[in-house]
């Protein structure tokens, strides 16, 4: 290790105890290492402009962005309560299997953990704690874990951004996060099945026969967006990155439908979805100067040689890389890890001869269970932004869904069919 990357790496974490933005960090860490090297400081506009303007596949984002957003702020997310409500309220605990159905639909729509937690994931807390039917931090807790499958179920952003640094293909690994998504929801839906009988969890009202069919009328058309997405995909009637426009007028024209958003309402929501599409493309674009330091110093070489060395097989690869994911998921934000640390390991995983597609789905199921692990757990601490709700008690209530979720994590490493099979089902080459 160079002097010029222990100095960027102190830059880097200096600026973090600073508590400074993460992309500002790595700004500052890059131009250290240009300096520290004698090398022009123009490389690093260079590096970060050709990064963003060859990055076609990244226009994903900020349109996945503006879809989830309108869908969050419009009133369609009253219309999938009602028809889940109608479906399986009645059970015990019905309001709890509500949030994960809920976030399961809307994971089809937005791709962003983020936005579902604070979309109908606010919705649900509100609903699971009136008349004290659960604790807020049973409530917050479940919603958190539930967020966790937004990322999973296409569209996924995440899933895009290491396309972006993996170069596999985004239609192979939106298809490849289906099934997972399921398995961690069913994982959640035994948690909840088990607490219900132990807490003697409150069942909601029955609706009537004849309502139902009305209720989950009004509550269809929003889940025609999965379909019409992956649909579109497969077929080949548009790209991956298309796909995101699609979303995102698909949303437009339900609102419109809807009448639920007003233009004012509208204007907002654009200026939110242009903030946060500003905050995710400053990261990406830090990100290429940090790859430019790491790539120049071998580091990714001498990874992938490490595990070559030690003669690791392609399960004890995957197994070593949780472990190592859920540690830093207790630390690190999810895209330092997404855009600074996981192409030091692609290298090793071909290596390895570990299918690209089922180590990027592995990767990023464990870094959705890092956004609710202490002490950096970001949606535990949007959801105590949001609500009040005590973090520490959501924590302690966090415990039985997580281990749950790491037992799915555990499936999907294990039996890498149940990543690869529907994409490779469909005509995808995922090797």
């Amino acid at each position: 290790m160079s002097n010029a990357l222990i100095i960027m790496l102190a830059v880097m974490g200096g600026t973090m105890l600073l508590r400074a933005p993460i992309s500002f960090g790595m700004l500052a860490g890059g131009v250290a290492y240009l300096i520290a090297k004698g090398q022009d400081i123009g490389l690093m506009a260079e590096q970060v402009l050709n990064g963003l303007y060859n990055s076609y596949v990244l226009l994903a984002v900020p349109l996945f962005i503006l879809a989830a957003s309108i869908m969050n702020a419009g009133a369609i997310s009253e219309r999938l309560f009602a028809m889940a409500i109608a479906l399986v309220g009645h059970f015990r605990g019905g309001l709890a299997y509500v949030n994960v159905i809920v976030s399961v639909i809307f994971s089809g729509m937005s791709g962003s953990a983020i936005a579902d937690a604070a979309g109908p994931g606010l919705v649900s807390i509100r609903m699971m704690t009136d008349k004290n039917r659960f604790t807020p931090e049973f409530a917050g807790a479940l919603t958190a874990c539930s967020s966790t499958i937004g990322p999973i179920i296409p569209p996924s952003i995440p899933l895009v951004i290491y396309a972006l640094v993996s170069g596999s293909s985004v239609g192979a690994l939106f298809l490849a996060g289906v099934i997972p998504g399921f398995i961690m929801a069913l994982s959640l839906m035994i948690g909840i099945y088990i607490l219900a009988r132990i807490h003697n969890f409150p069942r909601e009202e029955r609706p009537k026969m004849a309502d139902i069919p009305r209720i989950v009328a009004q509550g269809f058309l929003p889940l025609t967006l999965p379909i019409v997405l992956l649909g579109g995909i497969y077929t080949g009637v548009f790209t991956p990155t298309e796909a995101a426009a699609v979303a995102a007028m698909h949303a437009i024209i339900l609102t419109l439908y809807y009448r639920s958003l007003s233009w004012q309402r509208m204007w907002h929501v654009l200026q939110e979805s242009l903030r946060q599409s500003a905050s995710v493309t400053l990261i990406v674009a830090s990100a290429f100067i940090m790859n430019y330091a790491i790539a120049a110093e071998q580091i990714p070489d001498l990874v992938a040689h490490w595990f070559t060395q030690h003669e690791f097989s392609k399960i004890e690869f995957l197994l070593l890389i949780n472990v190592i994911f859920l540690i830093l998921g207790c630390l690190l934000d999810t895209s330092t890890m997404l855009l600074v640390l996981v192409p030091l390991l692609i290298p090793a995983a071909k290596l390895l001869g570990v299918d690209l597609v089922h180590f990027g789905v592995v990767v990023v199921v464990n870094m959705m269970i890092g956004l609710v692990t202490p002490p950096f757990g970001m949606l535990l601490f949007v959801i105590n932004a949001l609500t009040g709700t005590s973090l520490k008690g959501m924590i302690r209530q966090s415990l039985p869904f997580m281990i749950l979720l790491i037992i799915a994590l555990l499936v999907m490493t294990l039996f890498p069919q149940t990543v690869l099979w529907l994409p490779q089902s469909m005509g995808y080459v995922t090797q």
